[in-house]
């Protein structure tokens, strides 16, 4: 079976960082593709609750200028109907310089994700974590475009 294939066939569950997320929802460009993409259910999106309280506190930003109202409707709409709820059990503590960024890393090997697609210099410095490749968003879109 071709790579094609398999994109189509088994829909990746991916971790995906905050960067990313806010990046996909809120900006244009090559990363806004994300939103579209797991909106169309090409991969599912693996996060914990913690990880889901990031986003959330992250988009109420001031410097995103949202209102409460927004928010609640971006993470209602955009974000929770295309999230696989993961339960972690074991963290991954002290695993990356920034330690912040553990809760992806156990995430992915809790939901035995396929890809972390992060903006993070730290998390990309990995490279992988347990088998798990750790992506830009660049890289991980261009497995879309070849498929398609």
């Amino acid at each position: 079976m071709g790579e094609k294939e398999k994109v189509r066939v088994k829909r990746l569950r991916v971790v995906l960082d905050t960067n990313v997320v806010i990046s996909a929802l809120l900006f244009r460009g090559e990363t806004s593709r994300l939103h579209t993409l797991w909106k169309k259910r090409a991969f599912r999106i693996a996060a914990s609750r913690e990880i889901v309280g990031e986003y959330l506190r992250v988009l109420a930003y001031p410097k995103f200028n949202l209102t409460e109202s927004e928010i609640k409707g971006i993470i209602q709409e955009e974000l929770l109907p295309y999230i696989e709820p993961v339960t972690v059990s074991e963290k991954s503590d002290g695993v990356c310089v920034d330690l912040d960024d553990d809760k992806f890393l156990a995430c992915a090997e809790a939901a035995k994700a396929d890809a972390i697609v992060s903006g993070d210099a730290h998390l990309l410095s990995l490279k992988s974590f347990k088998g798990c490749p750790i992506e830009t968003a660049e890289w991980f879109l261009r497995k879309f475009r070849q498929g398609s």
